[in-house]
């Protein structure tokens, strides 16, 4: 034992005191790790007895649950009386019961058929809340009520069969109308109110076609309606349907020789350096000789030039 407190001392540096304290520690902790076993060791029942109180329990409980199970029986009993047929929209608390059927269970009926109704079909007496099954399919052949739902609504259909409806009438009285055909127009004279027959063109749709029809100087090309902003394609496909451009028709045309810059400017197709590229090359190089000599100018692409042709002229 010196030994050991020696050893302590050296290894952790302690005093005489500190190591009393530490093997005191140490003793406490290993006894109240042992105390549970030296606890179940010395209070541990004999198996005997363990078989004892296990027999004695169960015992217990088996003769409680032979205690409640008369009561579980007897809860919905067979009447004493013998059954008869019934209507069961007439029977009172009483007569329930003397079917055999508990006081509580027999006064919710009745006010199943206070809230409710009279019962129309044998069914929906099985349908009342804490009924057991058992019960109604004893109950269920003397029960004086029609096996099926009746169908209220039977004579109501006849009647609607059998009687015209105002509607009817009226569309008798009147003769139909004829159908509306859309006869097909002139996409260049066409108003406001013509462009809103076709399904899809409102008010500010048809304006601001008529206002870039306006612009342009005229549509020369039903493909041109796809550069109005915000016409939808089915609209576009619709136009294509009931609308066209006159074969000879020719748009109104521009002077490349005469026009000013504002003048050029103000076709949709013309930005403002291109008309100033126009005049510019006019002022330098003299008057257009003809109109593919626009080309020679930059800005002017030849895709530019295809949708300009139709509105230019010397």
């Amino acid at each position: 034992m010196k030994q050991l407190r020696r050893w302590i001392r050296r290894y952790f540096g302690f005093s005489q005191g500190e190591v009393n304290g530490f093997l005191w520690l140490i003793s406490i902790m290993v006894l109240l790790t042992a105390a549970p076993f030296l606890f179940d060791w010395f209070y541990r029942p004999s198996p005997g007895s363990t078989a004892a109180a296990d027999k004695q329990t169960l015992d217990s409980l088996v003769a409680q649950l032979e205690a409640k199970q008369p009561l579980r029986r007897n809860k919905y009993n067979v009447a004493t009386v013998a059954l008869r047929p019934f209507n069961p929209n007439t029977l009172s608390v009483e007569e329930w019961q003397a079917f055999g059927l508990p006081k509580y269970l027999a006064q919710r009926i009745l006010n199943y058929r206070k809230k409710v109704g009279d019962l129309t079909y044998k069914a929906e007496l099985g349908r009342i809340y804490g009924l057991p099954d058992s019960v109604f399919q004893r109950l269920y052949p003397y029960i004086q009520l029609p096996e099926k739902r009746p169908d209220k609504y039977g004579k109501r259909q006849e009647y609607a069969r059998n009687t015209p409806s105002p509607y009817s009438q009226k569309k008798a009285a009147y003769p139909p109308r004829e159908k509306f055909i859309l006869a097909p127009f002139n996409i260049n004279t066409a108003d406001t109110a013509q462009l809103k027959q076709i399904r899809g063109i409102g008010s500010k749709l048809s304006a601001r076609i008529v206002k870039y029809r306006t612009g342009l100087g005229g549509f020369h090309s039903m493909a041109q309606l796809r550069e109005v902003y915000g016409l939808p394609p089915e609209v576009v496909d619709s136009l294509h349907k009931y609308a066209f451009v006159p074969d000879a028709y020719t748009p109104p045309q521009l002077s490349i020789n005469a026009a000013t810059a504002d003048e050029l400017k103000a076709h949709p197709y013309i930005s403002s350096n291109v008309a100033r590229a126009m005049v510019a090359y006019r002022e330098q190089h003299g008057s257009f000789r003809n109109l593919e000599e626009l080309q020679k100018i930059k800005l002017i692409t030849p895709e530019l030039f295809e949708k300009l042709r139709p509105y230019l002229t010397l």
